[in-house]
């Protein structure tokens, strides 16, 4: 799919009966994982030269893969369609350990872009099986995160996508069980999830720490301070991307009057913007700022050229790139193999 940039004047300036404005919530786009996953296959392309093959898309954003397809990224569905011998990224998401089995019995070189807080959960999936517990794990069925986390330990692992699954779900020992869950979750639904999980199973134990990353959380807690005072928020963010999607839902239960999600600033209808005094906009975990910027300007065009940021929290997490890739191609350690590119935001 070719990229659709934002096309300036075609939004127009209708009148409205008070002031108008954006509020930019922030934190917003890329998180540390996206950007480490994103920069691993652009340090691949460099390193190996094109092409590189990716399984999955290696971040849910249209925008982001059709940049690395045009630099030599080939996507694909399942490491079958690899030829033998080829250097292979493993996705944001995770992969389970059938998958990265499946690569090396093809003599793939794969390079792992599993995001650490995903990495994470994995370890904790594994760790409970071995203790025998039955988990509980809190996601979206089919989701490629969903799929590596269940693929670590299969036989112990029930998939619960929403709050009214809770009643259907039989255990053989509701005294060891816990829940686990996907990290792009709303924070709110997984937490009334848990509620009614408790309420089944009283002895229900809690993962070590948060599994939802902190990234999500952050762009949810600061749409819903944007959300009270819109009329319209408007996500950037692509539909397979679980956190954009719920970014939209987040929006519209904490007060916003309307809400939408959008790949490009060209999607935005003029309809949307008719009585709109304040815009709210954000973007989801995996979107460039480009793209934001591209939605301000053709906001600005329409009218709304005061924009004021609202920031809920600092980020500054750093995770280093697959050690395959933490050297330049003379040898040297690279800038960017402890950290990725400067946020817009910092």
């Amino acid at each position: 799919m070719p990229r659709v940039p934002g096309v300036r004047g075609r939004l127009k300036d209708n009148p409205v009966p008070g002031h108008k404005r954006v509020l930019l919530a922030a934190p917003r786009g890329y998180c540390a994982g996206v950007d480490r996953a994103v920069i691993a296959v652009e340090k691949a392309l460099e390193h190996y030269g094109a092409p590189v093959y990716v399984r999955k898309q290696i971040v849910h954003n249209i925008h982001v893969v059709t940049e690395l397809e045009a630099m030599g990224a080939i996507f694909v569905e399942e490491v079958d369609e690899v030829p033998a011998g080829a250097h292979i990224v493993f996705s944001a998401h995770g992969v389970s350990p059938a998958v990265v089995n499946a690569a090396a019995d093809r003599g793939l070189h794969a390079i792992d872009a599993t995001c650490p807080l995903v990495t994470k959960v994995h370890r904790e999936a594994v760790r409970f099986a071995r203790d025998d517990f039955e988990i509980l794990l809190i996601g979206h069925e089919g989701h490629e995160e969903v799929e590596g986390t269940a693929g670590e330990a299969p036989d112990h692992v029930t998939i619960v996508n929403s709050p009214d699954d809770v009643d259907n779900i039989v255990v053989q020992d509701p005294d060891k069980v816990v829940w686990l869950s996907q990290t792009t979750l709303s924070v709110d639904e997984t937490m009334e999830t848990v509620r009614r999980l408790r309420e089944r199973f009283p002895n229900l134990q809690d993962p070590p720490s948060d599994d939802i990353c902190y990234a999500t959380q952050n762009r949810q807690v600061a749409i819903k301070k944007v959300a009270r005072d819109a009329d319209l928020v408007i996500v950037v963010g692509s539909a397979n991307s679980s956190n954009s999607v719920r970014l939209v839902e987040v929006a519209l239960e904490y007060g916003a009057k309307a809400a939408y999600r959008v790949d490009y600033a060209s999607e935005v209808k003029q309809e949307w913007l008719d009585g709109v005094e304040t815009v709210g906009v954000t973007s989801g975990a995996s979107v460039p700022e480009e793209l934001v910027k591209e939605l301000l300007d053709a906001l600005a065009d329409a009218g709304y050229g005061e924009v004021a940021e609202v920031k809920t929290a600092e980020e500054d997490l750093m995770f280093s790139l697959p050690k395959e890739l933490r050297k330049d191609l003379a040898g040297k350690t690279d800038a960017r193999a402890i950290g990725g590119r400067v946020s817009a935001q910092s």
